[in-house]
């Protein structure tokens, strides 16, 4: 019985670590150097900045004409002890990030504005970041108890079709990062 354990230890060892070591090495890839909320011109306002390393399947892919959208999100949400927490606002924005071969720029666009870079590293970082970002009304919050989920990702599900079918389970193309931070009292 003994070997037996140690049997299924050692086979279903490895898989249960291959499951673990992705989710390491794809956290590096995406992290938050900067999320603070502050209150102004009515509103609650949100400042980001997200460092993003790209993994080098995704650089491949951009370099090869495929458009990449990255989404940021933020949920206000106030805490109630007797149901789950009520959704008081949600916001989102979609940058768009594609490599013009005729030009050789960078061409970052968010709704109708578009920006043109001229290397990857200035257009990975007017998409990774925003300063005073209005998430919600100051008269929709409460006193006390309100909260904003933030998340930042690589959407893939607007990747081409062919290119997700592999994408399930591939840790090069999990960019996300998310934080959770209570609102300033006024």
């Amino acid at each position: 019985m003994r070997r037996r354990h140690m049997l299924h230890g050692l086979l279903l060892g490895p898989w249960w670590l291959g499951g673990v070591v992705p989710r390491t090495a794809w956290a590096q890839a995406a992290s938050l150097s900067n999320l603070q909320l502050s209150r102004g011109d009515g509103a609650l306002l949100l400042d980001f900045a997200v460092r993003l390393q790209l993994p080098r399947a995704v650089e491949d892919a951009l370099q090869r004409g495929v458009p990449m959208y990255f989404v940021a999100s933020a949920t206000v949400r106030r805490s109630r002890w007797y149901w789950r927490d009520a959704r008081i606002a949600r916001v989102r924005r979609t940058w768009r990030l594609a490599f013009q071969p005729l030009t050789a720029t960078w061409r970052v666009s968010l709704g109708a504005l578009s920006q043109n870079h001229d290397t990857l590293p200035e257009a990975l970082a007017s998409l990774s970041a925003s300063a005073g970002w209005p998430v919600c009304e100051l008269s929709q919050l409460a006193p006390d108890g309100d909260y904003v989920e933030f998340a930042y990702a690589l959407d893939t599900e607007r990747l081409p079709r062919p290119m997700q079918i592999g994408l399930p389970g591939a840790s090069d193309w999990v960019l996300r990062v998310e934080r959770e931070l209570k609102v300033p009292a006024s």
